[in-house]
């Protein structure tokens, strides 16, 4: 494991940290300023942000120059997620499509999908939502029903997708569709991308217990997609979705480490401003906690390492997911334990030191869901197990 930097990479934190300090305003870095503001006025000042940043020359860190990226490491990349985390940045209003949908494309795209879709993904002119998930196929991709029906050049596209998150604001999707129902189930699925503003398409906000609709689920009815807008090929859906989700589950966790160990000190600052720091259990487990959250950080720079020297993680980087997210979900079950019966109830911001419990309190209730999407920590236990350890495959048939 290297853990040092090169000089071109500590030259691109210094440019990146001078450009968030002249840019960003520091008004967005104070507690409860997010949370008070409304969904759509969120979303619109977070879009020109992520434009902004793009322009600038600060997005699409590790992406090639001829599409727009800045032509960098992965290790450059990573260090840009845990800056921006550190600066208390917006998160990206993008993210399935930058993380899922740009490597995919790069990887097995036509010449005109890396013409059509990268450069107005990277400025946030296209904003893109995934569409796996349905009624009855939730972790079981391979029972997906959305079908396509070939009309000359197009596909008539009919069906439902379900907790489809930024359907509100998305202006497309990806979207697992059966295109070829006489094939087996994984066999007949291909890729697809669908204009959520066409004829026939419903986009229906799923308000959450925190309050926030970040989910929707969609619904479809005879909306034509052109053929060409088929990503990996047509009835080739499988491999190109498993494809898509391995540069999730593979990526460094850097970012995702700043952002939960700032958080982390936010609960031992509540845990002290209500006396719990005391308790033996809380001490307990806010130290286990902390222990977890060390190693995501070294998991993390083995991950840039493997990569930086051009290793391919396959299988291994359901590991990083596992890791992260139960990391993550572990770190807020500890803040519900440090506010014990008050846990419900809505605090008043500036309680506590200034510490904005609504932010954490929609935190903790969006943490519920880390270890179900992207895979469920039972797939990528069984995924670690069979195919990294080689362990016997157990489960029933």
């Amino acid at each position: 494991m290297d853990l040092t930097y090169p000089p071109e990479v500590a030259d691109f934190r210094r440019d990146l940290r001078d450009w968030l300090a002249a840019e960003l305003p520091a008004a967005w870095a104070a507690p409860g300023f997010w949370t008070t503001l409304g969904e759509d006025e969120s979303f619109d000042l977070r879009r020109g942000w992520e434009r902004r940043k793009a322009l600038a020359g600060f997005g699409g860190i590790d992406w090639p120059t001829e599409y727009g990226g800045r032509g960098g490491s992965p290790t450059m990349a990573a260090l840009a997620d845990a800056e921006l985390a550190r600066a208390r940045a917006p998160r990206s209003v993008n993210p399935l499509g930058l993380t899922f949908l740009a490597p995919t494309v790069m990887a097995v795209g036509t010449p005109e999908q890396k013409a059509g879709i990268l450069a107005p993904m990277l400025r946030n002119d296209v904003i893109w939502c995934q569409g796996f998930s349905e009624p009855e196929s939730g972790s079981d991709l391979g029972s997906v029903r959305t079908r396509g029906e070939r009309d000359g050049d197009d596909f008539l596209v009919h069906g439902q997708k379900v907790w489809t998150t930024s359907a509100r604001h998305a202006d497309r999707m990806f979207a697992l569709v059966r295109t070829d129902p006489a094939a087996s189930r994984h066999r007949g699925l291909s890729l697809l991308l669908i204009d959520l503003r066409s004829p026939g398409v419903e986009v229906r906000p799923i308000r959450q217990l925190s309050g926030i609709s970040e989910f929707g689920e969609v619904f479809f009815t005879d909306v034509r997609v052109p053929a060409a807008d088929c990503v990996g090929g047509l009835g080739n859906g499988w491999a190109t979705a498993m494809l898509l989700l391995s540069f999730e589950r593979g990526a460094s966790a850097m970012g995702q480490y700043t952002d939960f160990r700032r958080a982390y000190d936010q609960i031992v600052e509540v845990a002290r401003a209500l006396g719990r720091d005391r308790d033996p259990s809380v001490r307990q487990s806010l130290a286990r906690r902390l222990v977890e959250l060390e190693c995501l950080r070294y998991h993390a720079l083995h991950v840039l390492t493997e990569v930086e020297r051009g290793r391919d993680l396959g299988f291994a980087s359901s590991v990083t997911k596992l890791q992260w997210s139960q990391a993550y979900q572990g770190l807020f079950d500890t803040f519900d334990e440090v506010l014990g019966a008050d846990v419900g109830l809505d605090h008043p911001l500036g309680e506590f030191g200034g510490l904005d419990l609504t932010a954490l309190r929609r935190e903790s209730f969006w943490t519920r869901s880390v270890t179900i999407w992207g895979g469920s920590s039972q797939i990528q236990r069984s995924i670690v197990a069979e195919r990294v350890l080689g362990l016997p495959n157990t489960r029933l048939a």
